[in-house]
């Protein structure tokens, strides 16, 4: 799929999350396989726990962080997971 030098493509970076790209795209995984979407836009996961790898499923979400037991829910808030 080649890019237009005239409209490039645009990624969005969230510090917790998935890489967010317009699309339609081409991601091409470390093994050589290329995996298309024609979407207006895709998140492509960057923590690897995602099933549908390399497509973001939220996986990230129910992950432990390294804070003292705390977690991200969905709505973005902490909950404690230590007890």
């Amino acid at each position: 799929m080649p890019n237009d030098a005239e409209q490039p493509r645009r990624v969005t970076i969230d510090p917790d999350g998935p890489l967010l790209v317009e699309g339609p795209v081409e991601v091409v995984g470390d093994d050589g396989t290329v995996h298309a979407s024609r979407r207006f836009a895709v998140a492509i996961c960057t923590c690897r726990r995602s099933r549908t790898y390399p497509w973001c499923d939220t996986s990230h979400r129910r992950r432990v962080k390294p804070d003292g037991g705390r977690t991200r829910t969905a709505g973005h808030q902490e909950t404690d997971t230590s007890s």
